[in-house]
């Protein structure tokens, strides 16, 4: 087995090829991180990938610690969507997630847009990014964008140039007027797919899809409130069923979460005063190895698809 060059180079290794059979046994049967590996920056071992691996999809740890083999490409212009900041390379996610969001894609369609604008999935191998997202690891998180496009031909010049288009008033408690009922639709398909555990968009547009939602409104519940997310949904599925090492969030509490919304809303149009008592947030820290579970150095170390 020749080990990837991006784990050679983090391993300051002088020979990146013929590593011999006993460390590639080691690798594979391994229940830790090397002790040689455990203080790298992950972020700059995953954002070297360039290809996926050639294992079967599998997603490891959590969506903001994990990693992922076998992720699979959206195609960079499909029949009913495309992918965007290619220069990124993070179009990768997993079977399911592709599936889910070409048919969003093809739903769109159908109701009159060009398809749809597909931001981050996640990196070859998922892992912590180089920068943005905390989440997106394991290839189980999109970010679709709300603009109703138009066209599916975009250069790949422009889809590094365009920008999208914020939804919001009034910090994220409303919506503006370039909100339509299309947008609540892409929400509300990507929401109803059972594969789908939670969609995080900015409070002031699940509040209007509260007011506005008629017929079977179960799918309300998965919407939760978040800052930001208005430029874009962030669509994120269950662990796959078989998946033993990904780690699901927790439930969605009961009810359809629209109090919840509100009181978002309310906060941020009459801001609550600061706890003096509050502690510091802490700093966070660039994620090491360590920090993730033991099958992501498998992960780097195996051969490309």
């Amino acid at each position: 087995m020749i080990r990837p060059l991006i784990l050679c180079a983090a391993l300051a290794l002088s020979a990146c090829n013929g590593a011999s059979t006993a460390v590639s046994t080691a690798v594979s049967t391994r229940d830790a991180i090397p002790a040689d590996l455990a203080g790298k920056i992950a972020k700059r071992l995953f954002g070297a990938a360039r290809r996926p691996s050639a294992a079967p999809a599998e997603p490891f740890g959590s969506y903001a610690k994990g990693c992922a083999h076998g992720l699979e490409a959206l195609p960079e212009t499909g029949e009913a969507w495309q992918a965007m900041r290619l220069s990124r390379n993070r179009n990768w996610g997993h079977p399911q997630m592709i599936d889910l969001v070409e048919d969003l894609g093809r739903h769109m369609r159908g109701r009159g847009w060009a398809g749809i604008y597909v931001g981050d999935i996640s990196q070859p191998r998922g892992g912590p990014m180089l920068t943005g997202h905390r989440s997106h690891q394991m290839g189980l998180d999109a970010d679709i964008w709300l603009y109703p496009s138009d066209r599916i031909d975009l250069s790949r010049r422009a889809r590094e140039d365009l920008s999208a288009i914020s939804m919001r008033r009034s910090e994220g408690a409303y919506v503006n007027d370039r909100w339509t009922a299309d947008q609540m639709e892409l929400v509300r398909r990507a929401a109803s797919d059972r594969r789908t555990a939670r969609i995080f968009i900015f409070p002031g547009a699940k509040v209007w899809m509260c007011e506005n939602a008629t017929g079977n409104r179960d799918w309300l519940r998965k919407v939760r409130p978040w800052w930001g997310h208005h430029y874009h949904m962030h669509v994120r599925i269950a662990c796959p069923r078989g998946a033993a090492h990904c780690e699901n969030q927790s439930p969605i509490p009961p009810g359809d979460g629209c109090a919840e919304a509100r009181q978002w809303q309310r906060n941020i149009l009459n801001p609550p005063p600061p706890d003096p008592d509050a502690p510091a947030p802490a700093p966070r820290r660039d994620l090491t190895m360590a920090d993730l579970p033991h099958q992501c150095a498998d992960v780097l170390s195996a051969p490309s698809r």
